[in-house]
């Protein structure tokens, strides 16, 4: 397509003119702070002709979307505080053993074995960690997923509970 043929002529893909759509809306409101309200999100439906139906259903599965991006933030936070306290462990050990080798030898000599037999692990978990795609991932992260939602439902059943003994 050229840009002299006729405005009638043009059409252009659904995934097209989302991604056009897009733009439009990302160089209109280029300044961050810019907010849409529901109401402007409304008439802007309005006028594509998309049915306030189909814009709550979008709205509801966009909420579910952002829940799971929290939900998965969270877990990478959590994976990156475990490293951190195990590599801090690491360091605490072998910074001992260092300087038990250090006092009795007279130099560094047994304690790198022992910081080279340690730094596998730390090797692996640094892999494990900072690994935020694929099987293993998902696989770790539904798990964690599980866990948190069953201290959930405990701590909120607890919580009833001692509610209702109170009264």
């Amino acid at each position: 397509m050229t840009a002299f043929e006729p405005q009638s002529i043009r059409s252009y893909s659904q995934e097209d003119a989302h991604q056009i759509l897009h733009l439009a809306i990302a160089r209109q409101a280029n300044d961050k702070d810019t907010e849409f309200s529901y109401e402007q999100i409304l008439e802007i439906a309005a006028e594509l002709e998309i049915s306030p139906d189909s814009l709550k259903l979008a709205e509801r599965d966009w909420l579910l979307q952002q829940g799971q991006v929290q939900q998965r933030r969270a877990f990478d936070a959590y994976r990156i505080r475990r490293f951190q306290k195990s590599l801090g462990n690491y360091a605490i050990l072998n910074g001992f053993f260092i300087l038990l080798d250090l006092i009795t030898g007279g130099g560094i000599s047994w304690s790198l074995y022992i910081l080279l037999f340690c730094g596998l692990p730390v090797g692996l978990d640094v892999w494990n960690t900072f690994q935020v795609k694929g099987e293993e991932y998902e696989m770790a992260f539904q798990k964690w997923n599980r866990k948190h939602e069953i201290k959930k439902t405990i701590s909120t059943v607890l919580n009833k509970w001692f509610k209702a003994l109170q009264v």
